[in-house]
């Protein structure tokens, strides 16, 4: 059975939009966004160096951080939703409640006030460094949504495909690992990455709780400042470059991922 020329693709309405690989066109709306926003800011620190230039020169550091916090927790996120995923699906009714049980709690109770209580959990019962329990906090919490792309993904695989592996004598544990998963990714890579853009956009709201993210250092140069207005702006416009450069780089990924599916 032939492959459709554009493989399907996973939707989810958080987080930022992941242009169309296929899409040749020299201006579209990420080309407009990106040469707008890193215009705009060049602009503003050129025109007026004293405000926005020195704004932007706090930031290096804070970005380093949001990037580690981002890459550590993405990286525990991952195999969190693998085994959430999984287990939406498990015909074992333990562990298909317990998966479910955690994806509600979890999508029942604000960002926020989970990064707060685990987070500040974290340090009175384990004493756990601030920097990890920001990681642990961030990883469990999108775990869950990260469990749901998984459950998506996997469901979007021909039930036929388990079928026939099965009946070659795989069991269901090698079916999930070397036939389902791989075929998977391509589906899912999208909203992946979604999800990956959307955890570094909600890094900053650990600035809360101690670290001292990007989000973090405009706050405080703007309470001493006053220069709220500003400061949000310079935020702004670099939350936007970052999340498009990524957006776009979650696209290249998936058209060389349909590339070698076609070879």
């Amino acid at each position: 059975m032939s492959q459709p020329e554009h493989p399907p693709r996973i939707e989810i309405s958080d987080g930022a939009s992941i242009p169309d690989p296929w899409d040749k066109r020299l201006i579209n709306a990420w080309s407009i966004s990106l040469v707008g926003a890193v215009s705009l800011l060049t602009y503003l620190c050129v025109r007026y160096p004293d405000v926005y230039g020195k704004i932007l020169s706090l930031l290096p550091e804070g970005i380093i951080v949001t990037f580690k916090v981002t890459i550590y927790s993405f990286a525990a996120t991952v195999p969190i939703g693998v085994l959430v995923g999984i287990g939406r699906l498990s015909r074992n009714r333990f562990i298909n409640l317990i998966a479910s049980t955690y994806v509600e709690t979890i999508r029942g109770i604000p960002l926020l006030v989970q990064l707060f209580y685990i987070f500040f959990s974290l340090n009175q019962l384990l004493h756990v460094p601030d920097f990890l329990a920001a990681i642990i906090a961030l990883s469990f919490c999108y775990g869950a949504y990260m469990g749901e792309v998984f459950r998506a993904g996997i469901n979007a695989i021909n039930k036929g495909q388990t079928e026939a592996a099965r009946s070659l004598g795989f069991t269901r544990f090698q079916t999930m690992r070397y036939i389902i998963l791989p075929q998977a990714w391509r589906t899912i890579l999208p909203p992946i990455g979604n999800e990956c853009i959307a955890m570094l956009k909600d890094t900053s709201l650990l600035s809360v709780v101690a670290i001292t993210d990007v989000f973090r250092i405009a706050r405080e140069y703007a309470s001493v400042s006053y220069q709220y207005f500003e400061t949000y702006t310079v935020i702004a416009l670099v939350y936007l470059i970052i999340t498009l450069i990524l957006s776009k780089c979650v696209s290249v990924m998936e058209a060389r991922l349909s590339h070698y599916d076609k070879r």
